[in-house]
């Protein structure tokens, strides 16, 4: 299958597009900046792991968002 051009694709194409990248930079510097104020001992795993992951890896939103959820130790109130 030949990859697409960006001006092969549709306008409706283009807003998925566009839509899935600000969703995917926003979280990525949300978990980031969450990430980068915590402790080792606030995260669930090795945080240079994460940090690692969520600067390189492109999951389309899948990685900062499992960080988001899972990643953060729970603190109790």
């Amino acid at each position: 299958m030949a990859k697409k051009k960006w001006k092969d694709l549709s306008n409706q194409q283009k807003g998925v597009v566009v839509a899935t990248t600000a969703v995917d930079m926003g979280l990525r510097t949300w978990a980031g900046r969450d990430l980068a104020s915590r402790t080792q001992e606030e995260i669930n795993g090795p945080k240079w792991a994460w940090g690692l992951g969520l600067g390189v890896v492109n999951s389309v939103g899948i990685l900062p968002a499992v960080y988001l959820i899972w990643g953060r130790k729970r603190t109790s109130s």
